[in-house]
């Protein structure tokens, strides 16, 4: 990796990884990468504070043959919610925000939420801990075609030229889908949080992670743009073959007034490799604490409450975080809460988050294991959120306790 990446590891094997078999699985991507599949991809995968493995694939720009370099710059979509996440419990901790308060005390906006297309009052106010677990009532307007969502869909809730706070200012406005802490509904939910980052520290939210994660950590490619020369390493889907045209994805090489604490940000594979070394350190990362170690370990716990129902996880595949695949979702990211229940490896108290353009990482405390898959793909993202799990797990030779080389 380039720039403030982790130190490297003198050999996979001296943090129980096999190269032969990390080698086996870059050819699994270049497989995919030489059949068209996929345009390009930076896997990252660290292990105990050390870097290693990392490798680019195929191309950043495949019509103009541009190779993909490890330093490219992706667009990370919801890998931005636990960023925002992050920040807020920052706050918290500071003592500017309380999680249990309701969303009110900080945005008038969410005073008197309606739920439904007949407006019916709220019964329970909506609480901040709604907002980072996704039981607000909040939704996506793309992701449905219930009643509520087509309202929604009427309101040009995506306008690239709106603010944060003026896409809160028309939520207010519009009916909540379900009840808040009755439904775990994927939602609008961190775009709010991001909001109520910006009125606590009177920031706006790029500025809060500039000065307060992205500067202190050393993630230098990490922000809501790729201005300037950085412009010229964004990863950019491929065309479809049939029509000619790409993937439609938002325009990065110049900043934008809406900052979506919910998907809006850009980063590279190392600058997301030290965000998630700083959590997996329990706050902290070569020095800098972001976070106490209570505070990582409340983030990465369960917070659905029993009983809570699930509504459009389908799109999640096996790695919904419902109960079924042993699976819940603590505050900004989903987490394993039980062994044997998904298709899909890993270990009981890792968490994980995706991106809708094909990006994903995973937190493993159990094996002191830190994974980051970043690619331009999002009609192939499901397929590598199993795949990558298979490939890096299946290079795992020694767990931890036992001794490594």
């Amino acid at each position: 990796m380039t720039g403030l990446a982790l130190p490297y590891a003198e050999c996979p094997e001296q943090v129980g990884l096999s190269s032969l078999r990390l080698q086996s699985a870059a050819s699994v991507i270049r497989r995919d990468v030489e059949s068209g599949l996929i345009p390009g991809a930076v896997l990252a995968v660290a292990r105990a504070g050390r870097l290693a493995y990392s490798e680019a694939f195929g191309y950043r720009d495949r019509e103009a043959g541009t190779p993909m370099s490890k330093d490219a710059i992706f667009r990370i979509a919801s890998m931005t919610k636990p960023m925002t996440s992050v920040a807020a419990m920052m706050l918290a901790e500071e003592g500017s925000l309380e999680i249990a308060a309701p969303v009110a005390a900080y945005l008038p906006e969410f005073a008197e939420m309606m739920v439904g297309v007949e407006c019916r009052k709220a019964d329970r106010t909506m609480t901040v801990q709604d907002l980072l677990r996704h039981t607000s009532g909040l939704t996506y307007e793309d992701y449905g075609d219930s009643p509520v969502q087509m309202v929604w869909r009427d309101s040009n809730l995506r306008d690239e030229n709106q603010t944060a706070q003026e896409l809160v200012e028309k939520l207010g406005r519009l009916p909540l889908m379900f009840e808040p802490g009755t439904t775990f509904e994927y939602s609008r939910s961190t775009d709010v949080l991001g909001r109520i980052v910006e009125v606590i520290s009177g920031k706006s939210l790029g500025d809060f992670f500039a000065e307060r994660i992205a500067g202190p950590l050393g993630m230098e490619d990490t922000g809501f743009s790729a201005a300037g020369e950085r412009a010229a390493r964004v990863a950019e889907p491929q065309a479809d073959p049939a029509t000619g045209a790409r993937s439609p994805m938002r325009n990065v090489a110049r900043p934008g007034r809406f900052q979506s604490g919910g998907g809006g940000a850009v980063s590279t594979a190392a600058d997301y490799l030290r965000f998630c070394q700083m959590l997996l350190n329990g706050g902290e990362l070569e020095g800098v604490r972001l976070l106490s170690p209570k505070t990582v370990a409340l983030m990465a716990a369960d917070h659905l409450p029993p009983g809570v129902r699930y509504n459009g996880v389908a799109r999640f595949g096996a790695m919904a975080p419902t109960a079924e695949f042993g699976l819940g979702f603590g505050l900004g990211f989903a987490v394993r809460i039980a062994a044997g229940r998904s298709p899909v490896p890993g270990s009981v108290g890792e968490y994980f988050w995706h991106g809708v353009s094909g990006t994903t990482f995973w937190i493993d405390p159990a094996e002191q294991l830190i994974a980051v898959f970043m690619m331009a793909s999002p009609e192939q993202r499901l397929r590598y959120r199993y795949l990558t799990r298979r490939l890096v797990y299946a290079a795992l030779t020694r767990s931890r306790g036992q001794r490594w080389r």
